[in-house]
């Protein structure tokens, strides 16, 4: 038997994802198409990632009468490595506004395949919260990896990595390094080129965002 490529890999396959990915795949969808598609389906994928939070009881007044509800337990950290993560990150705040925010940059030298930080803001007290890191694209997974270490370095322990695509090669490396991170996407794809770049993936997440490529 052929063993999991992550002990905790989980490929989200609702129809409404699948179809809102294929559309973000085709490269011929318009950049605030694309802008919308990534926002969309982050906020799909975090609902499903989200269904086992704890939530604590709480009173509320009905127009009617008083009642018991329920919200989060936990304070939650949501950490987009820079840039392309901001994407998806703007769709889980409006499905958890009161998220807390870090932010990570790191970049891939395009020569060495090796992540290269070059920002990291994260809150203070980033180790009591859940944190959800956001990356589209998990590659070769040197940048996971790095901001899966960054965050760990707070002392944080309940992390999860939301991604949009995820390459073989990226799962193995987070694996191997983290096996105890969850990792949440829509797909997995067949590999990498020789660039690093996903395939058949969807290009360059950033570049489509934001124009740049």
């Amino acid at each position: 038997m052929n063993q999991p490529l992550h002990p905790n890999l989980h490929v989200t396959a609702h129809p409404l994802i699948q179809q809102k990915l294929t559309r973000a795949r085709d490269k011929t969808t318009a950049r605030e198409t694309f802008r919308d598609l990534l926002s969309e389906i982050a906020v799909l994928m975090v609902f499903e990632l989200t269904r086992d939070f704890p939530v604590k009881p709480v009173e509320v007044q009905t127009p009617l009468e008083k009642t018991t509800g329920a919200v989060l337990a936990a304070d939650i950290c949501v950490v987009p490595v820079l840039r392309a993560g901001l994407g998806m990150a703007e769709g889980i705040l409006h499905l958890i506004p009161q998220a807390r925010v870090g932010h990570l940059g790191v970049y891939r030298n395009e020569q060495t395949l090796q992540p290269v930080a070059y920002f990291n803001k994260l809150p203070a007290d980033v180790a009591k919260t859940s944190v959800i890191i956001v990356d589209p694209m998990l590659a070769t997974g040197g940048s996971a990896v790095h901001a899966v270490n960054l965050v760990k370095a707070t002392g944080a322990k309940h992390i999860q990595l939301l991604c949009l695509l995820a390459a073989p090669e990226g799962i193995a490396r987070m694996a191997k390094e983290h096996p105890d991170v969850p990792i949440h996407t829509a797909a997995v794809d067949r590999e990498l080129d020789h660039r690093g770049y996903i395939m058949p993936g969807l290009g360059d997440a950033g570049d489509r965002l934001y124009g740049t490529g």
